[in-house]
């Protein structure tokens, strides 16, 4: 029958210096992993800053090819080259104010408005941008918001001449002239509301005329319901009638058939 004893780990005829140098190996090999490992992390890391460049650069190329076309008043192709652009670079404020500019000048204003506010919202620090918003406003005739978007502009840059000199002006022109065209509305609504009340004349029930027409209408009415008529039907068949009054009354002779009132 077998024996069972004690067996030997394996480890312990090898030798110190082996022991050693496989120690040696094993922290070479694990030093070589982190490499291994630190390395990935940055090439994935180079990786998405070359993609996010490239992103940058065909935006820009897009934008560019996008402001040639609206130069040469070709609006809806570069519209469609921006939104290529925005695809790319979604947070690019310049994008959304050149969108705004063209939506302008294509009459659309509700989507130049809200292309502008975009903008705004993605660099508030711009002023071209609040200057545009301010100009997206006024051609919808919101007069008072498109007034706050140039002040806003003008506090970023208080030299801009355009904005003082042509934005702001013609804004605040046009709300003296709101202003002035809502007072003559009114004036003019109240005087017709004078007129009308002047129109009906004010009749005095209790004048001497008044009460001798009425008087002389009472008089007829009782003149008509003092006479009365009747019909007679003679035995002949022959109908006619007959006023009487009520003072003098008609006797019906023998010929008489039928009488009705």
């Amino acid at each position: 029958m077998a024996s069972f004893g004690w067996k030997r780990k394996i480890g312990e005829k090898v030798s110190k210096a082996t022991s050693q140098q496989f120690e040696a190996e094993a922290a070479d090999d694990k030093d070589l992993g982190d490499d291994d490992d630190g390395n990935w992390v940055l090439a994935a890391k180079r990786r998405k800053e070359v993609l996010l460049e490239d992103c940058i650069r065909k935006s820009k190329e897009l934008k560019d090819e996008g402001a040639n076309l609206a130069e040469n008043r070709r609006y809806r192709e570069a519209l469609v080259k921006w939104d290529e652009a925005l695809q790319l670079t979604p947070e690019d404020a310049t994008l959304y104010e050149m969108k705004s500019q063209v939506l302008m000048s294509l009459h659309e204003m509700f989507p130049a408005v809200h292309a502008a506010e975009m903008a705004v919202q993605r660099n508030p620090r711009s002023w071209d941008a609040w200057q545009t918003l301010g100009r997206a406003q006024l051609g919808l005739g919101e007069i008072a918001l498109a007034i706050r978007s140039f002040q806003v502009s003008l506090h970023i840059f208080p030299m801009n001449p355009e904005v003082w000199k042509e934005d702001l002006s013609w804004a605040r022109k046009l709300q003296d002239q709101q202003k002035a065209t809502k007072t003559e509305s009114g004036q003019t609504l109240a005087k017709g509301k004078e007129l009308v009340q002047e129109s009906i004349p004010d009749y005095d029930f209790e004048s001497d005329e008044i009460v001798a027409v009425c008087a002389a209408i009472a008089e007829k009415e009782k003149a008509l319901s003092a006479a009365k008529t009747m019909v007679i039907v003679s035995a002949s068949g022959t109908v006619e009638t007959v006023t009487e009054q009520d003072n003098c009354p008609a006797t019906p002779d023998e010929t008489l058939f039928i009488r009705a009132r």
